[in-house]
């Protein structure tokens, strides 16, 4: 058998690490005044009015999620917002500790009495972001508009699924229809639904729209407490689309935790889809855009024949 080398993927931060990011930060900045910033990177900060200068002295008086946007609040209905992106992290350094943030990947420092927040990126790609802003209506730019999933219904989920019709795995991943799900957990969220992720939403039955339903609200809380336990208190450091105990994500040819067949995938651009093809396609291969067209009449069509 011919093959393929993997590429390596990453995903930006989702619903649930972005929740326990903003919970740590929170409870370490909360009512605490920003003493001093630094910019490390010309490419960070988007704005210039309000001038960062601003907020020295102001108090933090919220932490919270927009989409997958942290949002810091400060006294004077000042907000700073910052996008992770792709390789965007936080790193929280207490103060009086020698711990330090290698130069080549520190974007920018927010300093309080207890400590520094540390906003780096990996690679050498700057896509990280952060915007200060005064006022609710300046905060509504960066809102998308998707649905609060856990606060929602399921006749406000299957009225957005209806809105357009798009394969289930796009729809899940549009900020515009769903807040804060993305390609990782959206892998997780099909394979607990046992649905297709090419699988249009117009065709969606009521019973598929209830188990999608169900298990996006399932998985991200589910993976929201086990991400909150293995922090356990501390500082989340190791953010990462690939995890420990995911199903199909980040898991091609390795055996689904169901049935043991091996992980399929799709891939595109920098995305990969991972599937089982068992529990999600009724045991059809779905086309993989390099590989489909690489190998023509040979491509295998269902699971069988892959195996076979």
């Amino acid at each position: 058998m011919m093959e393929f080398p993997d590429r390596e993927f990453v995903s930006m931060p989702e619903l649930p690490d972005v929740t326990v990011y903003v919970e740590a930060i929170e409870a370490r900045i909360g009512g605490q005044p920003l003493s001093a910033y630094a910019i490390l990177s010309p490419f960070i900060l988007r704005t210039v009015e309000p001038p960062l200068d601003v907020l020295i002295g102001r108090t933090v008086t919220s932490v919270q999620r927009l989409g997958k946007r942290i949002v810091i609040g400060f006294d004077g209905d000042f907000f700073i917002v910052i996008h992770l992106m792709i390789a965007g992290r936080f790193r929280w350094i207490d103060t009086g500790a020698r711990k330090k943030v290698p130069a080549r990947i520190a974007l920018a420092e927010l300093e309080f009495t207890t400590g520094t927040l540390v906003l780096t990126e990996a690679g050498s790609k700057r896509r990280a972001s952060l915007h200060v802003v005064r006022g609710r209506d300046a905060l509504r730019q960066f809102d998308r508009g998707g649905l609060e999933v856990l606060n929602a219904t399921i006749d406000q989920f299957a009225e957005r699924l209806a809105r357009e019709n798009h394969t289930i795995k796009r729809s899940l991943t549009d900020p515009r229809l769903f807040s804060g799900v993305g390609n990782a957990y959206s892998d997780e969220i099909l394979h607990r639904a046992r649905l297709s992720p090419l699988k249009l939403t117009s065709r969606l039955t009521e019973d598929e729209i209830a188990r999608l339903f169900h298990a996006t609200r399932d998985t991200l809380v589910a993976w929201t407490e086990q991400l909150r336990a293995e922090a356990g208190g501390r500082f989340p450091e190791k953010v990462t689309a690939f995890r420990e105990g995911m199903a199909v994500h980040g898991r091609y040819r390795e055996p689904c935790p169901v049935c043991e067949t091996p992980v399929q995938r799709i891939r595109y651009k920098d995305n990969e889809t991972n599937y089982c093809a068992r529990c999600q396609t009724e045991g059809r291969l779905l086309a993989d855009r390099a590989l489909s067209k690489l190998l023509r009449q040979d491509w295998p069509k269902t699971i069988e024949e892959l195996e076979g």
